[in-house]
């Protein structure tokens, strides 16, 4: 019996060769039709679970805000905030309306969903910002998000997973699989910096543009790679395990993992989830700017920290939520799955969506950010190279973060600093004229 793979009551005849057999002997756990008490109740029940069944749905309120914010003329540090309040509910209910949908899959392709959706926020503020031209900002905000789910949502899962049993367990083979793919695309990225800082560019900047977009071409190819690796030939790899200790806890997990949301109806609260972060994300890469101006923080730390902290959240609550429940493989394709997925997926994609586009959108980070995603895919390759997992190693995961948030909040980017002086002084200056006027 697969972790997350329980059917329908009307899906439950697909499962009869489930697996090669290894179902087999066992019951299988039925699950009931989101609209079997009719259209009306079904209804009721879905918006009910949308907007009532969390806290952080108060913050829903700011996209009304943020939206009146933009029309009146508001500065662009009240746009950006509230935008960037009104992202962190939609992601979550991104993540788990993902959850949902993914019930109607097996466990590997559930944790793959959940990686991909929950990649969604980043990667539409990533096309918005391409397309103004803030490359640099594209880098360091998809940096982020794999610094922010390997440190800070993997720690959290881990902390929170542990402080209710001495030890959890994972798939060590499986995961390590992953961190070497990550440890290839971090030699991808490192390799236009080094051409970059050695001056040994064959044709000047137009090598760095040229190597950047055909290792970004070899990227994609492992990742699709690595699709059918995770999905067909080695799936076994990234199931949940079964464990007869854990019995009576599976059965509290099926109470909580009801069907709430028909097929549909998770297609249908995707959509206007996108449709809302699009919006709002526009919001956000035409602010950031002013946005750094009038907080006195540089745009550095506000790409690589708190845009991250914000579109990771529907990560953050799946794997917490997956580790509390002891399903500790899920959590990890949660975590580590969407930062693979982020370095071999949604960064070149983003080269070569530039490259589309006529902008110069390259891998070279620079040192500084190279030398951080080296240390840290290091890092937290050591940690989870056992198969185990406790409280003690999710805070030094955490507190690693903090160590790295400190770094990038004392980062002079060179890049983002001339531009943010040139924002400035050209803002200055048409205030003077307006003034003068």
């Amino acid at each position: 019996m697969n972790g997350r793979g329980d059917e329908l009551v009307f899906m439950a005849d697909r499962d009869d060769d489930d697996d090669d057999g290894k179902n087999h002997g066992k019951p299988k756990k039925m699950r009931r039709d989101p609209m079997a008490d009719g259209f009306g109740p079904y209804v009721t029940r879905s918006l009910h679970c949308i907007f009532f069944t969390t806290k952080l749905n108060y913050l829903l309120v700011c996209v009304p805000a943020a939206m009146y914010a933009r029309s009146s003329g508001f500065g662009d540090g009240w746009v950006f905030t509230l935008a960037l309040l009104a992202i962190c509910p939609l992601a979550e209910r991104l993540g788990f309306i993902t959850e949902q949908l993914a019930e109607y899959t097996n466990p590997t392709v559930g944790g793959l969903l959940n990686a991909t959706f929950g990649n969604l926020t980043e990667v539409i503020v990533s096309i918005y910002a391409l397309r103004a031209g803030l490359l640099r900002v594209v880098q360091l905000s998809l940096l982020g998000s794999i610094l922010s789910n390997m440190l800070l949502v993997l720690g959290c899962a881990f902390l929170f997973g542990g402080l209710s049993r001495k030890e959890q367990t994972f798939n060590a083979e499986g995961v390590m699989m992953n961190f070497g793919l990550l440890l290839l695309a971090v030699m991808g990225l490192s390799l236009p910096a080094m051409l970059h800082f050695t001056h040994t560019e064959l044709h000047g900047t137009d090598s760095e543009l040229a190597l950047s977009r055909f290792s970004s071409c070899i990227l994609l190819l492992i990742y699709i790679a690595f699709l059918y690796f995770q999905l067909v030939t080695h799936k076994h790899l990234y199931e949940e395990e079964d464990d007869d200790d854990d019995d009576d806890d599976d059965d509290d997990d099926d109470d909580e993992d009801e069907l709430v949301l028909g097929f549909w109806g998770c297609i249908f609260w995707l959509g206007l989830a996108t449709v809302l972060i699009s919006l709002l994300s526009d919001y956000l890469v035409s602010t950031i700017e002013g946005a750094s101006a009038s907080w006195d923080f540089s745009v550095a730390f506000i790409s690589v920290i708190l845009l991250p902290i914000v579109g990771n959240a529907a990560e953050h609550a799946s794997a917490v939520m997956f580790a509390m429940k002891n399903k500790m493989d899920i959590s990890l394709g949660v975590a580590v799955g969407s930062a693979t997925q982020i370095a071999l997926l949604v960064i070149p994609f983003c080269v070569i969506a530039g490259w589309v586009i006529d902008q110069p959108m390259d891998l070279n980070m620079e040192v500084f950010e190279t030398a951080t995603l080296f240390s840290t895919v290091v890092t937290v390759a050591f940690v989870c190279q056992d198969g185990k997992s406790n409280w003690l190693k999710g805070l030094v995961l955490i507190l690693a973060y903090l160590l790295l948030s400190a770094s990038f909040f004392f980062h002079k980017d060179p890049d983002l600093a001339g531009r943010s002086a040139n924002t400035t002084t050209t803002q200055f200056v048409a205030a003077a004229a307006q003034g003068s006027a």
